[in-house]
């Protein structure tokens, strides 16, 4: 007798870090215009996938263009002169208050929930997090952890923890204060079943080096270190072995239908670093001679003034990270994963180090939605060609966008668009894998919701000003910087383009 296999109850399950959880501008905002959720609309029926939810008081721990639309509704669309100490002033205030929700200090933030969330994704979390970090120890490492005091002790200084309590154990009862990731996705699988699992981890295993820009390399005894004790930047590849390798067997005791795992892209790519060349006239492809902060412009850069990784630095980055890639193809292949190629789709859209030329095609529904919007028509040319790339965030003189779209104003995470375009590359490898959907992505819709894209800040001229700001290190510095808003204040409002 022929029996038909029973379907899983749960059609999507994520286990992931900061990328499949939707953060961007600077924090976890809006979990429903995440890549997972614009795969989750293209089912054929509307199967459940629940995530938590983010949006009150800008986000966690900062949406940065909630911050800017927010400045700008209190002082108007530019910022004069004499403005500038008024507007650091509603700036810190909304700040405080955002640290102030966060930590519980206006309301509750439990949710009587018993049942894991689908998308269990953490913003910050590596590897061997998935199975080390619970909502006790998060708690406890909070509670034995006093804050540091730096201006971004304004906002909740411990809150990537906090992020971690509320999608572990929403409810922040004690019956559920010990699972993990894992531990969230095997009940998911003994209730039911999971029938697609995507596995998004290994980005922080390395991105921690362009953030602080240091290259600080893991030991022996570090590789499972708690994440707020970690001092290092950058796994070996024989540690990020061992850690997938782990990872690999306890996601195989989940016993997903499929299981979908991404190559990850380099990190010298994103505008979190911003590429600068000793000769500033000189344009060669590649790799640039130094990386450092991406709010520092190219004629204000020098190597003994400024942090900064050297081309040599970078160029071991991503040579590391191609080993990364090689074990989870390996691993992958011993499992009977899918990969999905995220690598070499961004990679594809990297015009700086291209030379200007993009050599990965964007999907015409992309282009048809960017030209069927005034605001965005101008991003496709007489050709179809979309005009979206790696670089930073830029405006014209008409407020419109002119430069960037694929990342966000934090330099490292995607813009929605960029969350579609990620979308897009999974929705390719599931339906190879044999993955029903009822139709492709509706890019109308994913363009809509990029509202950094289609009616950017007006402010965002003034966007290097907000960043020095949340950049300043001590408290002296910080009020040793309103002394110099003056003699900045033309760098600010008019910084000079470059490419």
């Amino acid at each position: 007798m022929f029996w038909k296999k029973k379907e899983a109850k749960h059609k999507l399950v994520v286990i992931g870090d900061s990328l499949s959880q939707g953060f961007n501008n600077g924090g976890i905002y809006r979990t429903d215009i995440n890549f997972p959720s614009f795969i989750h609309r293209c089912f054929k029926s509307n199967p459940p996938f629940d995530q938590p939810n983010f949006t009150a008081q800008a986000g966690i721990p900062l949406n940065i263009e909630v911050l800017v639309r927010g400045l700008s509704q209190e002082i108007g669309d530019e910022i004069t002169w004499n403005e500038y100490l008024p507007a650091a002033k509603h700036m810190i205030q909304t700040l405080k208050r955002i640290k102030k929700y966060w930590e519980g200090g206006l309301k509750d933030l439990s949710v009587e929930r018993s049942q894991p969330y689908h998308n269990q994704s953490i913003w910050g979390f590596n590897i061997s997090d998935s199975w080390i970090v619970n909502e006790r120890n998060s708690r406890e490492y909070i509670a034995n952890n006093p804050e540091r005091f730096t201006v971004f002790d304004f906002l909740p200084d411990h809150a990537k923890f906090t992020t971690a309590r509320l999608v572990l154990n929403p409810s922040l009862k004690t019956d559920f204060e010990e699972r993990s990731q894992i531990d969230n996705a095997q009940i998911l699988a003994d209730d039911g079943g999971i029938e697609n699992l995507i596995v998004c981890l290994g980005h922080n295993n390395m991105i921690a080096a362009v953030t602080d820009l240091k290259l600080i390399w893991t030991e022996d005894q570090d590789i499972e270190g708690f994440p707020g004790e970690r001092k290092y930047t950058v796994y070996r590849p024989e540690h990020f072995e061992k850690q997938y390798r782990k990872l690999a067997e306890k996601v195989s005791k989940l016993n997903a239908e499929r299981v979908f795992v991404p190559t990850l892209p380099y990190v010298t790519i994103p505008p979190v670093m911003r590429g600068v060349n000793n000769d500033l006239s000189s344009k060669r492809l590649g790799y640039f001679d130094y990386y450092t902060r991406f709010w520092i412009w190219d004629e204000d850069f020098h190597p003994d003034k400024h942090p900064h990784l050297t081309k040599d630095e970078a160029i071991q980055l991503d040579l590391t990270m191609d080993e990364y890639n090689a074990i989870i193809k390996k691993v992958a292949g011993e499992y009977g994963w899918h990969v999905v190629p995220m690598a070499k789709n961004v990679a594809g859209m990297a015009r700086r180090r291209l030379g200007g030329e993009l050599v990965r095609d964007f999907p015409k529904g992309l282009a048809d939605a960017l030209k069927a919007q005034d605001s965005t028509a101008h991003l496709v040319d007489e050709h179809g060609d979309v005009h979206l790339s790696t670089d930073f965030i830029r405006l014209n003189n008409e407020g419109k966008l002119y430069k960037g779209g694929i990342f966000s104003l934090d330099g490292l995470h995607p813009t929605t668009i960029g969350y579609g375009l990620m979308a897009n590359v999974y929705l390719k490898t599931m339906a190879r894998a044999g993955v029903k959907f009822k139709h492709s992505i509706n890019w109308d819709e994913v363009v809509r919701e990029d509202s950094l894209v289609s009616d950017p800040p007006k402010l965002l001229a003034e966007l290097r000003l907000v960043l020095r700001i949340l950049a300043m290190g001590h408290q002296e510095r910080f009020i040793n910087f309103s002394k110099h808003l003056l003699s900045q204040a033309m760098d600010i409002i008019s910084p000079r383009q470059t490419s």
